[in-house]
């Protein structure tokens, strides 16, 4: 089930976001779920247990954590969650772009304001989560993601996907067949003949190995670190 998180220090604000991203639920029969913060540091907190959110609705002023550093440090650990600020004040709208929120909207809050944001939310959501891979196992026929994989490995006849949520899968599948499958989805590069990554989850990118954001190390192939940094920054500027 999707997760909102909404944060706000004005309580009638908050209050306000609440009843109408309630209303939305029930009159779309949407599936999710939305926990509610009085500031940046008791979100932080919670997300410090690794419990994150699809979608964010931050408040821009707020006192001791901002808006805007809030989800600078969300950017440090999911690319992929969508961040909207709430705010009385049009001044911080080019600091949105650097986070990539997918919305800026002026208080005060309404119900065709919330209504609208997550629409889009859900459906750019929606959109990044249509494609997807069948692989087989001996469990049967497992659907992933291509949005939730992170990297796939050959270790010796295997090809074995790992999940961001930190499933693993082991299939009998040829990895040069794969390849060729997922390296057409402008996420994935090959940095090393045994190895496929999803840069979406690209934490840092050094002369010999990828670290993730699941903090695992990927190598890379002798003589390739200056293009795959090239085609990292190409992804970036993309996305």
């Amino acid at each position: 089930m999707l997760k909102i998180a909404i944060c706000d220090d004005n309580v009638d604000e908050l209050s306000h976001m609440v009843s109408y991203v309630d209303e939305y639920r029930i009159y779309n029969h949407a599936k999710y779920e939305y926990y509610t913060f009085h500031n940046g540091i008791d979100l932080m907190s919670f997300l410090e247990k690794g419990k994150l959110f699809d979608i964010y609705y931050l408040d821009i002023i707020m006192p001791n954590y901002n808006g805007i550093s809030l989800a600078k440090e969300i950017r440090s650990f999911d690319k992929n969650a969508q961040i909207i600020f709430f705010t009385s004040s049009p001044e911080f709208a080019l600091e949105s772009y650097s986070v990539k929120a997918i919305n800026y909207v002026l208080k005060p809050v309404t119900k065709d304001k919330i209504f609208n944001t997550l629409t889009d939310a859900l459906e750019r959501i929606d959109k990044s989560q249509g494609s997807s891979l069948i692989v087989k196992n001996r469990n049967g026929l497992q659907k992933i993601l291509l949005s939730n994989l992170v990297y796939v490995e050959a270790m010796g006849k295997k090809v074995v996907y790992h999940i961001i949520s930190g499933r693993v899968l082991e299939c009998t599948d040829q990895f040069s067949m794969v390849c060729d499958t997922l390296i057409k989805d402008s996420c994935f590069i090959k940095p090393h003949r045994s190895y496929l990554v999803n840069m979406k989850y690209i934490d840092t990118i050094s002369n010999t190995e990828i670290v993730m954001q699941t903090n695992e190390m990927i190598p890379i192939a002798q003589g390739k670190s200056k293009e795959i940094k090239e085609r990292y920054l190409t992804f970036q500027m993309e996305e």
